[in-house]
């Protein structure tokens, strides 16, 4: 019996550890194809004859699916089976990049993004949904999901590396092409091992709200994207943004009647989670807007190799990856407003500073700069989403940690679109890709700068420390909308 015993047990623990392996190994798939992509700009926009218009919905439609469809994602997997989930988003997302690498031009390239989005946004709640599933002891769910949380800063770190060497031997498609094997593996392996769960009183799915916030976004999305190039006062241009306005007060208006919308609007009532997720737009904002351009300055001005640039803008997610682990520990200690605002300013300063940056500033006086902007951003990004776990009951941390990430991917969206909009505003006005670009970093800084000093006056609450807890039985698996912890 004893070995019976100690036979099941090494079962269990082998199973888990597959577990935790495919699961781990899905989310940085994602999070490698968030920053790969970065490095890879500057072949597209070479091969496929386009201008920073369509890098910028290349970027965009995968981040807008994502952004979008993130909180509906984690309702699926509770609902329907987070292991189906989270198969089907692995599935969709390996066909989505085989199609990306295949794409003959722009408009192809951005709908496989756009399946590459819908794909991430399945599987990524439901990669840590799964895994705390199977991990019902708190002690063993704190380690997995710190290990799910390191292979996402390992996909970040290693994006642009990646992106540089494979661009530079074999072409943008490589990049996609690298996620194929790993899909077929997951899609294998997670057959045959991963365990079902669903939770039995998750709530319906908000069709409505998803629609309306999709099509509302993306209305937005096109306008400040296209606008620099069709006039800001064409009819196309001016119908999106009023269009986009009438989605989103429909959006509002249909989550207010509903008795389980997607996004509950009745939490930000609550200043703290208000304060904090205005905030967490500004991070995916300034953050993405300005990390679309890095490779570019590298390539295009500074006159670097594909895969040199893709190493020198490794600074920001190796400060970002050092960083981010004691971020949660300083707020803990010192309280949100402090950690959060001297994030927002160390990263606002190193964005001016970028934006001072010519042609032949050595890279011994830039890399400090990226490595000052990334470690503000993460010094940000974990107080923020713990400021607004903080703001609504227990129960309602999983939500609030999605509405966490769907607002910081909202200001992704929105900086790509903006910041690229101030490039080709100042191009048409007759100044250089570079002054663009110094443009855009300036743009990006002033506007974190003046959230750090909105944060240091309205994000006043202290992290309350956990209390010990009497576990009275078996403890409730949470929703998968915890995924949005990734730090995508």
């Amino acid at each position: 019996m004893a070995a019976s015993h100690a036979t099941a047990t090494a079962g269990g623990r082998s199973n888990r550890a597959v577990l935790l392996t495919v699961t781990c190994l899905g989310q940085f798939m994602v999070l490698l194809d968030n920053t790969i992509v970065g490095a890879a700009l500057p072949d597209m926009q070479h091969r496929l004859h386009t201008q920073l218009t369509g890098l910028q919905w290349i970027v965009d439609a995968y981040v807008l699916l994502v952004a979008m469809l993130l909180l509906s994602g984690g309702v699926f997997a509770d609902r329907f089976g987070r292991k189906r989930v989270y198969l089907t988003g692995v599935a969709v997302f390996t066909a989505a990049s085989l199609l990306c690498s295949l794409a003959p031009s722009v408009g192809w390239l951005a709908a496989g993004r756009v399946l590459q989005g819908i794909g991430a946004a399945a599987l990524s709640p439901a990669s840590l949904a799964l895994l705390v599933a199977a991990c019902p002891v708190p002690q063993e769910r704190i380690r997995a999901i710190g290990l799910w949380a390191g292979f996402s800063g390992i996909g970040l770190a290693a994006g642009p590396v990646a992106g540089g060497v494979l661009t530079e031997a074999f072409g943008w498609p490589a990049i996609f092409l690298v996620n194929l094997p790993i899909g077929v593996v997951l899609l294998l392996v997670g057959l045959r091992h991963l365990g079902e769960s669903r939770n039995p009183g998750a709530p319906a799915i908000d069709v409505p709200g998803t629609v309306l916030s999709v099509a509302a976004v993306g209305a937005l999305t096109y306008g400040l994207i296209e606008g620099g190039a069709r006039g800001w006062t064409a009819p196309v241009i001016l119908g999106s943004f009023t269009a986009a306005v009438i989605l989103l007060a429909a959006f509002v208006a249909v989550e207010a009647r509903r008795s389980a919308p997607m996004l509950p609007l009745r939490l930000f009532r609550q200043r703290l989670f208000t304060v904090s997720n205005t905030a967490m737009v500004v991070v995916g904002f300034a953050l993405m807007g300005s990390s679309f351009f890095f490779s570019q300055f590298f390539v295009y001005v500074q006159g670097s190799s594909i895969l040199r640039a893709g190493l020198q803008t490794l600074p920001v997610s190796l400060a970002m990856v050092i960083v981010s682990p004691y971020a949660g520990r300083l707020a803990a200690r010192y309280g949100f407003r402090i950690v959060v605002t001297t994030g927002l300013a160390l990263a606002g300063l190193g964005l001016l500073a970028l934006g001072m940056v010519h042609a032949d500033t050595g890279y011994g006086n830039v890399w400090w700069r990226l490595g000052l902007a990334g470690t503000g951003f993460a010094l940000a990004m974990s107080p923020l989403t713990g400021a607004a776990i903080q703001a609504v009951s227990p129960q309602e941390g999983g939500l609030a940690s999605g509405i966490s990430s769907t607002t910081r991917q909202i200001g992704a969206v929105l900086g790509v679109a903006v910041l690229g909009a101030v490039v080709r505003s100042r191009q048409s006005g007759g100044a250089s890709f570079e002054t663009g670009l110094n443009s855009a970093f300036l743009a990006a800084g002033a506007v974190t700068l003046v959230t750090a000093v909105f944060t240091g006056l309205w994000l006043t609450t202290r992290p309350k420390p956990a209390a010990p807890r009497r576990s009275t039985g078996p403890e409730t698996v949470p929703t998968s909308n915890e995924a949005s912890m990734s730090g995508r």
